[in-house]
């Protein structure tokens, strides 16, 4: 009896141990993406094709830190007259965790004409450390490592587009503001995405009802400040980004969707 109340109790300790390791990660419902799904974009400036973009989610769950996670790449690929004149083959990725939807490794290879750019970040959320591993622009092997502190919750850009459309908009108001932390370029920044209200939106596909959200963007070399930069999101359970236009100083640069396949809804 004794060895059995003893038994449970050490069972008990494990189960209280394991649950309280996780504590530090949070718990998303998503009913709005899944393993497969394919979305595809053109970008064009006026009438000009610039470029068409790929997000995509593999077909499996990866296992990474011990976590199942999403692996999802958005590639960016200019075409036509801009093709010749500016070479892009650009790819953005993350592992992102299918429960709390955080990055658990986020990774770009960029290649725009003669500039390359190749980096990793591993994201430690249990201790709010994320190390960047930057590596050989062409043989990509590791040349130095620099860790830094971050905040709860951190996200990259990848895993922040994913987990916008987590976010149930029935409870905002026009005017309202969602704030995320992210990090990108070795900095952390406080992000405030402004909800728009909503808006019927015309496209390749068809009609859809949309939500309309904007990051609240501080002045730059490309941006004069405010909310230059505006997303359609179908008003359904899916969440698919339908359009995204950027004002520029010279016109608008859009992004529209073209293809939408393995939807999880």
């Amino acid at each position: 009896m004794k060895k059995s109340i003893t038994l449970i109790m050490v069972c008990f300790v494990l189960i209280m141990t394991s649950s309280s390791g996780q504590d530090h990660y949070r718990y998303i419902e998503n009913e709005s993406f899944g393993t497969g799904e394919v979305l595809k974009f053109r970008v064009h400036w006026k009438f000009v094709n610039a470029a068409e973009a790929v997000m995509q989610i593999s077909d499996t769950h990866y296992n990474i830190n011990g976590r199942p996670c999403y692996k999802i790449d958005i590639h960016g690929t200019t075409t036509g007259l801009v093709d010749v004149m500016y070479r892009v083959r650009d790819n953005w990725g993350a592992y992102v965790d299918t429960a709390s939807i955080l990055p658990q490794v986020a990774y770009r290879y960029m290649e725009e004409n003669k500039y390359r750019k190749n980096e990793m970040i591993n994201f430690n959320h249990s201790k709010d450390v994320a190390t960047v591993l930057r590596l050989d622009k062409e043989t990509r092997k590791l040349k130095e490592k620099e860790k830094f502190e971050v905040p709860d919750n951190i996200l990259d850009i990848v895993g922040g587009y994913y987990f916008l459309r987590t976010i149930d908009y029935s409870q905002y108001k026009k005017g309202d503001v969602i704030k995320v932390s992210g990090f990108f370029d070795d900095k952390v920044y406080d992000i405030n995405v402004k909800f728009l209200g909503r808006e019927e939106l015309k496209t390749k596909l068809g009609t859809f009802n949309t939500i309309v959200i904007a990051p609240v963007i501080p002045e730059n070399e490309f941006f004069s400040g405010g909310e230059p930069v505006r997303a359609w999101i179908s008003d359904d359970q899916n969440k698919v980004p339908l359009k995204i236009q950027a004002e520029l100083g010279i016109g608008a640069l859009e992004i529209d969707i073209k293809e939408m396949k393995n939807l999880r809804n």
